[in-house]
């Protein structure tokens, strides 16, 4: 079975289930194991932090035939609190793993640099920056990060894990006050998006040169120098997947270990 959801991740500790927290990811299983009466274990497409949201978030679980899918969004709205939705529910072949089968996931991150903060409506999903941004600097700034690049610069390190990654866009647009940026790559490690907002805003106000968030790539391990976004302006907006006939072909790829390849 296939989850389609959204989350405002302001009262979660994440997605992954901690002792003694509310997260997204043991709300969603305790109360899908309450409604079906079977135990219900998610796989999930990209495991949210502490505070950031979701509007196109996907995981996948395994179900008895029995169970009627198409009526489970309708039964767990009666019952999950109200800042964790499930869209759809759909059953999928064997094959789809929300995570490893996953071709790209999109993120955006909103930030406002108006002299009087963010909007009151908008507060938990904006970040409020004190100075302006200059919208060309950080365009700039973010073209020189693209491709398939180790990341480990800005990227918190997890035991047997990779900073091999394909950043394939990051774009800011600016609509009044409030710029998004809009990320897109294979995968994420683990607080990379908003290291890489927190190094682009730094370029944004004028603060670092243009060629200084490259220039980082060039390190072995985290950089010190690089400062972590806050999490509320950050979502996770949509993740896309291959066809059918594809999606175990893909899986096999995602798990084979990462390698820079020479120019």
């Amino acid at each position: 079975m296939r989850l389609d959801l959204a989350y405002d991740g302001t009262d979660f500790s994440g997605w992954a289930r901690q002792p003694g927290r509310r997260t997204v990811c043991g709300v969603l299983e305790d109360t899908t194991s309450t409604v079906l009466r079977h135990d219900v274990s998610l796989t999930v497409a990209g495991r949210t932090d502490a505070g950031v949201h979701a509007a196109g978030q996907v995981a996948h679980a395994d179900l008895p035939s029995s169970v009627d899918v198409a009526a489970l969004p309708k039964r767990l709205a009666r019952a999950l609190p109200p800042d964790v939705r499930v869209f759809s529910a759909r059953v999928v072949p064997a094959a789809f793993d929300a995570r490893f089968a996953a071709l790209r996931r999109h993120y955006e991150y909103r930030v406002t640099d108006a002299p009087s903060g963010a909007h009151p409506l908008r507060r938990l999903d904006t970040l409020s920056w004190p100075r302006p941004l200059d919208l060309g600097a950080l365009n700039d700034a973010s073209a020189l990060l693209l491709g398939e690049r180790d990341f480990c610069a800005f990227c918190r390190r997890r035991e047997g894990a990779t900073t091999i990654r394909e950043l394939q866009r990051l774009v800011w647009e600016r609509e009044g006050d409030v710029l998004t940026a809009f990320v897109s790559a294979d995968a994420f490690c683990h607080s990379m998006v908003r290291s890489l907002v927190g190094a682009l805003l730094a370029v944004g106000e004028g603060r670092k040169p243009v060629g200084w968030p490259a220039s980082l790539l060039s390190l072995t391990s985290r950089s010190s120098a690089v400062t972590v976004a806050p999490p509320h302006g950050l979502s996770l907006v949509r993740v896309d997947y291959p066809a059918d006939d594809e999606l175990a072909a893909r899986a096999a790829v995602t798990r084979n270990v990462r390698v820079v390849t020479s120019p």
